[in-house]
């Protein structure tokens, strides 16, 4: 069982590198990261650190998971009614945006992460998640639009499949790039097919492997 203080110092940490949306920072806080390892890692669950998941799958840093959902959730004004996850992994990014999102919608590509996921969203009472045993980089198009899309795989290219499944003024943030990442914010203009593109930061993910990534 971890303490409170050790959650908190995890908290500070993401405050001092940038992090300021309260609910996010709240979120973060209360959400049991240790359900998501297995034992062995536990001990390590609220370092700012990925840890490995299996099947070359990583549980991203705490910051990247807060940063990301900071940004899905300043641009779309702070209210997001559906939101499709590429990529559900360990489910710990499916949780805490589960907390700040009407509802999730999250596709995973290997089946046993998924299965754990399951679990794991079972055990803490989350019931607005939707999961999908899919190719991500397709997306979800039966469940959309969608007014956020959030990727924790990184394509080579930003699919145009997950563009087209954007509400209008729909907000999408995912990692690009092979060897050199960034993180992108990617918006939808009105209705239109126009699509505005801003490059955040340097990031690292593990690729996403899709028909779509090329």
């Amino acid at each position: 069982m971890t303490s409170l203080r050790t959650r908190e110092r995890l908290v500070q940490r993401l405050m001092e590198q940038g992090v300021s949306d309260l609910k996010v920072l709240d979120v973060i806080r209360n959400t049991p990261r240790h359900l998501f390892l297995d034992e062995a890692l536990s001990h390590r669950a609220y370092e700012d650190s990925a840890l490995p998941i299996g099947f070359g799958q990583t549980l991203s840093q705490p910051y990247i998971v807060a940063r990301m959902t900071e940004v899905l959730l300043g641009a779309a004004g702070g209210s997001l009614k559906r939101v499709l996850e590429v990529g559900t992994g360990s489910g710990y990014q499916t949780t805490v945006l589960a907390q700040l999102v009407e509802q999730v919608y999250s596709v995973e590509r290997i089946k046993p992460l998924q299965d754990k996921a399951r679990q794991r969203l079972r055990q803490l009472g989350l019931r607005n998640v939707v999961l999908s045993h899919a190719d991500g980089g397709f997306g979800w198009p039966d469940k959309g639009p969608f007014d956020g899309i959030l990727s924790t795989a990184a394509p080579r290219f930003v699919p145009e499949e997950l563009k087209q499944q954007l509400a209008p003024n729909g907000v999408l943030v995912i990692p690009v790039g092979d060897r050199e990442q960034s993180l992108h914010l990617v918006l939808r203009v009105g209705e239109t097919d126009e699509f505005v593109t801003k490059v955040l930061e340097p990031v690292r993910f593990v690729p996403l492997l899709s028909g779509t990534a090329r």
